[in-house]
């Protein structure tokens, strides 16, 4: 799963802390990975490892300083999510995020494993 989001973005932060609550029950119920991307550009992204530090998130975090991989996966807004498939194609998406989304997603992930 890739979720991007942003250091300014406060529903990015409330998916991420939601998805953080339930990532272990996850990884050992799918084998899911979640990888966090940041579009903070160069101004912002100096706050990226003190937010993630201070939010507790146990994921891989990559940021895209330069928009390139935000372009091209057709990111306009965070936060913004996708499933993968065993195969590394986009299964699902989803642009926002409000509480019991995670629900959501877990249906999203799930199926993509078959």
């Amino acid at each position: 799963m890739l979720a991007f989001w942003a250091t300014w973005c406060g529903p990015c932060k409330k998916e991420l802390s939601a998805l953080s609550e339930v990532y272990d029950d996850w990884k050992k119920e799918t084998g899911v990975k979640i990888v966090a991307v940041s579009i903070d550009d160069s101004k912002s992204s100096a706050k990226v490892p003190s937010t993630v530090s201070g939010m507790g998130w146990d994921y891989e975090i990559l940021i895209d300083e330069n928009a390139d991989f935000k372009r091209a996966m057709g990111v306009n807004m965070p936060p913004h999510a996708f499933v993968l498939n065993g195969k590394g194609e986009i299964v699902w998406e989803h642009v926002g995020f409000k509480e019991g989304d995670e629900d959501i997603y877990l249906n999203a992930i799930k199926k993509a494993m078959n």
